[in-house]
């Protein structure tokens, strides 16, 4: 039996409208959803409120007995959702799969949180008991983008709940499916209890009434630098916590001891791979002078061999662009780095959202498509002379998510990175990984640290109270 059916997938009308939810192959419409509007918004948060304090209470193995249901149910409808993943965001089968994958393991891992020691004894100057433990925050907010829906979705939702959380969760409506209803469907499923997740579909002003409400004390939104200021910069008003996962333009470090018969299909993957929108995605790529043309030149004949098309009906290593502006923005940005300059090696053209894979060469600080983050599959190329060079290079620029560095000496790799300021770095391997559980995040524009992961999502949905025990009253002078 379907786990998703239309006709159910939504149990609360919702003000905000219809909405068509279109594949980015064919621009044929795959479902019709309702979008939130601000007071479906508060009606969800107040809700889930109300569900959250049964929850809290409910004994460690009950929540962890859910997560685990869930992780299994990623697996037993894995075919439906694969389907759904890949003709709603575009997605290669694989990276489908990889998605499947770590849904279920952050459910696996979240259920393990819910019997984590929770909180330390404390020694104290008067005669009582002393400690801390760690207790839910009551509604965490959820704000997930569309370019690996379940995943950033799933790692906020999970452990929230498993942690005695309630949940509104808001996805991007370009992914409402795969990146929000599967979700409330396989909870359904697992037999979470109804009202502690709400899943409503929706634009800005959903987002922005979700971070406005006051029952939602803690937002995990992941998405744009720029609209994560403005997230950061309305809970900050509100004294609320505010976990931003941001953009990124991540460097690929190839020293000059490196295999280059290996590394080749390493780049390629780190820039190409979901059509280059994923926030650790190699955005420049920083070469070894002595290596700089064969780099370039393999790079390209590496882009020029892999296959573009839909994903969904042919065998492809890169599947569609989300819809027409993100293609602009990419196209733009390509068209504006020629311009000044760069030179196209590869790529550069596209038919309907279908963007062929992108190397530039001859790029310095002033090619847009090198100091900005494309979100798309774009490789800007660029030499540097030394290692102190490439330390330089890497760390330049607002962001500060992933690095990658490649050598044959990883204890010189190792230092390298400690050079270079990032939330995430990979020594021998390109800049997108993901494991549910490492923690994960980005400094500086790209973040407010890891927040996602292990004892991260301790840190993230709970916080920490004092409490003391006597068993007299405490006198006191007066």
């Amino acid at each position: 039996m379907p786990l998703l059916d239309p006709k159910t997938w939504q149990s609360r009308t919702l003000a905000g409208g219809e909405y068509a939810v279109t594949e980015p192959a064919t621009g044929e419409t795959l479902a019709t959803v309702t979008l939130a509007a601000a007071e479906d918004v508060a009606t969800a948060a107040r809700d889930a409120r109300a569900a959250q304090a049964e929850w809290a209470k409910a004994p460690h193995f009950v929540r962890a007995a859910v997560l685990r249901r869930a992780g299994d149910l990623f697996a037993a409808h894995a075919d439906e959702l694969r389907e759904w993943i890949v003709r709603e965001s575009g997605s290669i089968p694989g990276k489908a799969d990889f998605e499947l994958h770590v849904a279920a393991q952050e459910c696996y891992e979240a259920a393990a949180l819910a019997s984590r020691p929770s909180g330390q004894i404390l020694p104290s100057e008067a005669p009582r008991l002393s400690y801390t433990r760690r207790v839910p925050v009551g509604v965490v907010g959820v704000i997930s983008p569309f370019n690996a829906p379940l995943i950033l979705s799933i790692r906020s939702v999970a452990p929230a709940l498993a942690l005695g959380n309630a949940v509104v969760l808001k996805p991007d409506p370009r992914t409402a499916v795969c990146g929000g209803l599967a979700l409330a469907a396989v909870f359904a499923e697992a037999g979470l209890p109804e009202g502690l997740l709400h899943v409503l579909p929706g634009g800005p002003q959903a987002g922005q009434a979700l971070v406005a409400d006051p029952n939602a004390p803690v937002i995990s939104f992941t998405g744009s630098t720029a609209a994560g200021r403005a997230v950061g910069e309305a809970a900050g008003r509100l004294l609320k916590r505010a976990h931003l996962e941001l953009g990124g333009n991540s460097a690929l470090i190839v020293l000059e001891d490196a295999d280059i018969d290996a590394v080749i299909s390493t780049a390629a993957w780190g820039s190409f791979f979901h059509q280059g929108q994923i926030c650790m995605t190699t955005g420049r790529h920083l070469v070894h002078a002595s290596l700089y043309e064969e780099y370039v030149e393999r790079l390209a004949a590496k882009a020029d061999s892999l296959a573009v098309g839909d994903p969904h009906r042919e065998q492809v290593h890169l599947g569609p662009i989300i819809d027409s502006a993100q293609l602009a923005k990419i196209q733009g940005l390509v068209e504006a780095s020629t311009a000044r300059g760069a030179k196209l090696a590869a790529g550069g053209t596209h038919e309907r959202l279908f963007y062929r894979p992108t190397v530039l060469a001859g790029v310095d600080d002033a090619t847009p498509a090198y100091a900005e983050e494309v979100f798309g599959p774009v490789a800007p190329v660029r030499s540097f002379a030394d290692a102190d060079e490439a330390a330089a290079l890497a760390a330049a620029g607002p962001y500060g998510l992933a690095l990658g560095i490649v050598t044959r000496d990883t204890a010189r790799g190792l230092d390298l990175a400690e050079r270079i300021p990032t939330g995430i770095a990979h020594i021998n391997d390109q800049t997108v990984n993901d494991e549910a559980v490492a923690p994960f995040g980005g400094i500086a524009a790209s973040g407010t640290g890891a927040r996602f992961g292990g004892e991260a999502n301790l840190e993230a949905f709970t916080d920490v109270r004092w409490t003391t025990v006597r068993g007299d009253v405490a006198p006191y002078p007066f």
